[in-house]
C-alpha cells in the first residue's frame, strides 16, 4: 500500500459506489430506449442470465435504474435503435455499441484459439450457414428445421448442431444477435446489422487497458485492481501501469477503507476534491431490491468489502444446505443492504410469491414497511412478461 492512501470510511466509499451506480436517485437516466442506452453506456454492462424465476436479470438491473422501464425498450435499444450488442464480458451482456472495437481483439483471439465446445464445427457448413443469412436474413435456432439431431452434450445445449455453428459465429464477430423473443436469439451478419461499410478498427492492447479503467472509474467511483479488470485478469500487469502513471501525473488518488489498508483503491482527484466535501449518506427511504446479477453485487468480494455482507447465490447449491434461499434477491435500502429476499413469480396467478425473508439488519417495522411497499411495486413489473406471448426459451 502507498503510504499515500487516504483513508475513507466504508459509509464514505458507499456513497461514492451507489453515486457511481446511479442509485442514490430515483430516474437518472429517464425512461425509454434512450434510458437504455445511456444506462448500458454508465454502467458498462448489464449482465444476461437466463433463471426466469422472476423477470430475467437484465430487464431487472435496468428497471432498477429506470423505474418507468418497458420490456420492449431494451428490444428498441437493440434491435432498432442498435446502441447496445451482446458479448462476453465477465459473463454474456449487454455492451454499449460505442465500445464494440474494444472486444474485437478477444473475437479475434477466439477465430485463432477456439474453446474446445466448438470442435466438430464444419467450415463447409459454417460457410454455407453464412450464405443462407446472407440470403435470407437473420435467423435463430427454431429457423433452421433441416438439421439431423443429435443427443445434447450439456444441460443447457441443443440437439440441433447449427446452435454451435451460430455461437461460433457470434463469439468470433462474424454474427451479432440482432434480436432477442425472450431467450430466443436472432442472428444477423454484424456488418448488415450495424450498417458498416467496414468493420471498427480493433483497440489496441493499451487502450483496452484504458477502456477498462475508465469503465470502472465511471461506473465504480471507487476502484481497485480486482475490480477493474473483473473478468480481464490478464490485463492486471497493463492496467497497474496505467494507474502508476494516472498517481503520478495527479489525476487519480490512492485510497483505502478504514480498517482494510492493505486493500489499495484509487479515487480521481476531481472526485475527491468534490464529493468526498459533499457526501451525504443515501436516503434510508430510498429502497432497491437488486439482482444477484447486478453490478452493485455481482464482485462479492468487494460487496462484502463495502456493505460488510457476503451475498450468497444459491441456485446451484442443493435445497437441504441453502440458507437465504434458491434465487435470493439482496434489498438496498440507502446505504445498507437490509435483508435478502427469495421471491419466486407465480405467472399463472399473477402473483409475487415469498420463499423467504432473511433479515441482514435488524429488523423493524418502519423498514419492513418500506420493503413491502417496494416488493409490490416489483410486482407490477414481473406482470410485464405475463403480458407477452412470445416463446421464452430456446430449443
Amino acid at each position: 500500500m502507498s503510504i499515500h492512501s487516504i483513508p475513507l470510511s466504508p459509509a464514505q466509499a458507499r456513497a461514492i459506489w451507489l453515486c457511481a451506480q446511479r442509485l442514490d436517485e430515483p430516474a437518472p437516466f429517464g425512461a425509454g430506449a434512450e434510458a437504455v442506452r445511456l444506462a448500458t453506456e454508465h454502467l458498462g454492462y448489464v449482465q444476461i442470465d437466463t433463471i426466469n424465476v422472476i423477470e430475467r436479470s437484465h430487464h431487472h438491473i435496468l428497471y432498477t435504474r429506470i423505474p418507468d422501464y418497458k420490456l420492449n425498450d431494451l428490444e428498441q435499444a437493440q434491435s432498432v435503435d442498435k446502441s447496445v450488442f451482446e458479448y462476453w464480458t465477465h459473463a454474456l451482456a449487454y455492451v454499449p455499441t460505442t465500445a464494440f472495437r474494444h472486444f474485437i481483439p478477444a473475437m479475434e483471439q477466439r477465430r485463432l484459439n477456439p474453446h474446445s465446445s466448438f470442435d466438430g464445427v464444419d467450415e463447409a457448413d459454417y460457410a454455407a450457414l453464412l450464405k443462407r443469412i446472407r440470403k435470407e436474413g437473420g435467423l435463430s435456432i427454431r429457423d433452421i428445421e433441416d438439421d439431423v439431431l443429435v443427443e445434447k452434450t450439456h444441460p443447457w445445449g441443443s440437439r440441433k448442431p447449427s446452435k454451435k455453428a451460430l455461437r461460433w459465429g457470434f463469439f468470433i464477430g462474424d454474427l451479432v444477435i440482432s434480436k432477442r423473443t425472450g431467450m430466443i436469439k436472432t442472428y444477423e451478419l454484424a456488418g448488415r446489422h450495424f450498417g458498416w461499410q467496414r468493420r471498427p478498427a480493433a483497440s489496441k492492447e493499451k487502450q483496452f487497458a484504458k477502456y477498462l479503467t475508465q469503465r470502472a472509474l465511471q461506473s465504480q467511483g471507487i476502484v481497485s485492481l480486482d475490480s477493474i479488470c473483473y473478468g480481464n485478469a490478464p490485463m492486471k500487469a497493463m492496467v497497474k501501469e496505467l494507474i502508476a502513471a494516472e498517481v503520478k501525473r495527479k489525476q487519480l488518488v490512492p485510497v483505502h477503507l478504514d480498517g482494510a489498508p492493505k486493500s489499495q483503491h484509487w479515487i480521481t482527484q476531481e472526485q475527491l476534491e468534490t464529493v468526498i466535501a459533499t457526501t451525504e449518506p443515501v436516503s434510508g427511504e430510498r429502497v432497491h431490491i437488486l439482482s444477484p446479477f447486478d453490478p452493485l453485487v455481482i464482485q462479492r468480494k468487494r460487496l462484502e468489502l463495502f456493505f460488510g455482507y457476503e451475498h450468497r447465490f444459491e441456485a446451484y447449491v442443493p435445497a437441504e444446505k441453502r440458507v437465504l434461499g434458491y434465487f435470493a434477491l439482496p434489498v438496498l435500502a440507502g446505504d445498507r443492504i437490509v435483508a435478502a429476499i427469495d421471491l419466486k413469480m407465480d405467472r399463472q396467478a399473477g402473483k409475487l410469491r415469498m420463499q423467504k425473508w432473511s433479515w441482514i439488519a435488524k429488523k423493524s417495522a418502519p423498514l419492513k414497511s418500506l420493503i413491502e411497499e417496494e416488493l409490490h411495486r416489483f410486482e407490477q413489473f414481473q406482470k410485464q412478461s405475463m403480458r407477452s406471448t412470445q416463446p421464452q426459451d430456446e430449443d
